[in-house]
């Protein structure tokens, strides 16, 4: 128990901080499209801005998704939900998040042979200005990657929670069930399943 309380605690520490910072990957992109805008007014337009905001944007989703799911501010479908008691949320979140598991490893699959394609031949976009592929994509890969863990990590809290042993707090704020989120945490319940996406 000890192990996965470890675990529990390191992926949650790197997804919090890398959360963090991908968050502000927002500001950049707001302000690629704002250069982009003014350059199509004032000056020549920029061949590259609306494309670097799309990469950014990619950056954003896929680095800040475990941030997502480890605020539990995911989509959930609250119906059934909200009615369960702690132990039988456990369940829930333990069984939900392993169809979670089972498509970001097909993900995975698909994103390491494109990545591995854009690596081997080059791989350019078809627009003027022709970026190479492989950044955008190894960033993927790496956003699914971290997704795993995070997924990994709220089974294993699940697991706790039905073990009858508190799993380690959370290193960000907790989105309550009454405070605006959609379907978030709250007193001890796990937040990992219920309908990710």
């Amino acid at each position: 128990m000890r192990l996965l309380a470890g675990y529990i605690r390191l992926v949650d520490q790197v997804n919090f901080r890398l959360g963090r910072v991908a968050m502000y990957l927002l500001f950049a992109m707001m302000a690629i499209l704002f250069w982009s805008s003014l350059s199509k007014i004032m000056f020549r337009p920029s061949l590259w801005t609306l494309e670097m905001a799309q990469f950014l944007m990619v950056g954003y989703y896929m680095i800040g998704g475990p941030y997502s799911i480890q605020l539990g501010s995911n989509v959930r479908m609250d119906l059934m939900y909200r009615k369960l008691d702690s132990r039988q949320k456990a369940w829930m979140d333990g069984f939900t998040v392993l169809f979670l598991i089972i498509y970001l490893a097909f993900l995975l699959y698909g994103g390491i042979n494109s990545t591995t394609y854009s690596l081997q031949f080059s791989e350019r976009s078809y627009s003027v200005w022709q970026p190479y592929m492989w950044p955008v994509k190894l960033v993927m890969v790496v956003g699914i990657i971290l997704m795993l863990l995070q997924s990994f990590a709220e089974l294993a809290r699940d697991i706790l929670n039905l073990r009858g042993h508190p799993p380690p707090p959370w290193p960000a704020p907790v989105i309550s069930e009454s405070g605006g989120g959609s379907g978030g945490r709250s007193g001890g319940g796990s937040g990992g399943g219920c309908g990710e996406g």
